[in-house]
């Protein structure tokens, strides 16, 4: 079965090689491998201690940080990597301030090219994030005796795992892993079922993050301003499908203040045209005095990095990705402020938007049309907003410390 594995690994190297000469994400990823053996051995000896955490892309990322951080407390010596699948995952934590001594692409799954990696430094801690599993790196890890966990572990049935071919999977997931730590017990209890049995269920680290949104400073200039005492609906990561609500929304109730925060900045022009009479964030920086001549009922975010922020001013929040098969983005950032979560009924990968479903501080829709209905109907009544309003606040807070679950039990490990 490795001689299948290596080949399928060489043949998905051909593939993404073929597929950077059209597409430019691909591109990078291809192009950013040939830099990583020089990253880590400009960054590291090959006696110094490190802490490894990989991630295939942001949202991995972002689980995977607050354990990167106690560990860090807890060896302050040690220095730490950081490698991604993906470009939209390096490329969002390569140009801001992380704790990484090193961040860089995970190089292709060759058993040579993974062995002269992993021997420029002396790895004593390796965790990946949620299902990122590598089979070559793992076994080479194991070969040199490094700790290797499995961070917000999720299975679910249609892995290849629970498949007549995956029990070679299986074995290698339980000869290389010291430890599962499973999101939910739904996780816990099908890698049990497969023999996966060093696990513990400790939770998502995502709610260890977003508890400490609320601690923070959440001003965001000019939005008070534009909200005036009017309630407002942030739109975030929104896609096509949340612009459909947004517009539906903003005709039948034009008190009503919307704030959109695209997915992707190259939908600002298209966010022109279907609200051409709306402000874009840019022209208030450079303008102060834009809202004075403004009655405008719609804020276009055309910058990144604030919307976890701007969640904190919404009396209800679209979240975007969920009408469609990208996957639904990040609920969480919304309902640790108590706010209302809605969203399309396409979020399967994601088990906290059934867990804030069964609270009733979240609601899926089918189509835009009654997603756009039920929050015209939710501003009406002020009783059934603020339930959901506490339910999604208490959904967050009642979740456990995973990071320090996790940490205890690695230090006893």
């Amino acid at each position: 079965m490795i001689f299948l594995y290596n080949i399928f690994i060489n043949f998905l190297i051909f593939g993404m090689k073929v597929l950077s000469l059209f597409n430019d994400k691909t591109k990078k990823g291809v192009e950013g491998r040939k830099q990583s053996l020089e990253l880590v051995k400009k960054a590291f000896s090959k006696t110094d201690k490190i802490l490894w955490m990989h991630a295939a892309s942001l949202g991995e990322y972002e689980q995977g940080l607050p354990v990167l951080e106690k560990l860090k407390e807890e060896f302050p010596t040690h220095k730490i990597l950081i490698t991604f699948f993906s470009p939209s995952g390096y490329e969002n934590v390569v140009k801001k301030k992380h704790i990484a001594d090193a961040v860089c692409y995970l190089p292709f799954d060759r058993k040579s090219t993974v062995k002269e990696f992993v021997s420029q430094f002396d790895c004593e801690l390796f965790f990946t994030v949620k299902y990122d599993y590598w089979y070559n790196l793992l076994d080479e890890l194991k070969r040199k005796n490094v700790k290797t966990f499995v961070i917000s572990a999720l299975f679910y049935e249609r892995q290849s795992f629970f498949t007549t071919y995956g029990k070679w999977f299986v074995k290698q997931l339980t000869q290389n892993i010291t430890w599962f730590f499973h999101q939910t017990q739904h996780s816990y209890v099908l890698a049990k079922s497969i023999g996966l049995l060093n696990s513990s269920v400790t939770g998502d680290t995502r709610f260890d993050r977003v508890k400490q949104l609320r601690l923070r400073n959440n001003h965001v200039d000019f939005v008070e301003e534009f909200l005036g005492k009017e309630k407002g609906i942030v739109f975030g990561s929104s896609w096509q499908a949340e612009e459909k609500i947004a517009k539906i929304v903003s005709e039948k109730n034009e008190r009503l203040k919307i704030i959109i925060a695209p997915h992707d900045l190259k939908r600002v022009e298209n966010l022109k045209e279907i609200f051409p009479t709306a402000v874009l964030y840019s022209e208030l920086q450079k303008d102060t005095q834009t809202l004075k001549h403004s009655n405008a009922q719609t804020l276009i975010i055309d910058s990144i990095g604030i919307l976890s922020k701007l969640y904190s001013y919404a009396d209800i929040a679209v979240v975007g990705g969920g009408f469609h098969d990208a996957g639904l983005h990040n609920i969480l950032e919304a309902a640790t402020f108590g706010v209302p979560v809605i969203f399309g009924n396409k979020y399967k990968k994601n088990p906290e938007a059934d867990q804030l479903i069964l609270d009733e501080g979240g609601k899926p829709f089918e189509n835009e049309n009654s997603a756009a209905q039920f929050v015209l109907d939710l501003f009406k009544d002020e009783k059934m907003l603020l339930e959901m309003s506490e339910n999604a606040e208490q959904f967050v807070i009642k979740q456990p410390y995973s990071s320090e679950l996790i940490l205890q039990k690695i230090l006893s490990l």
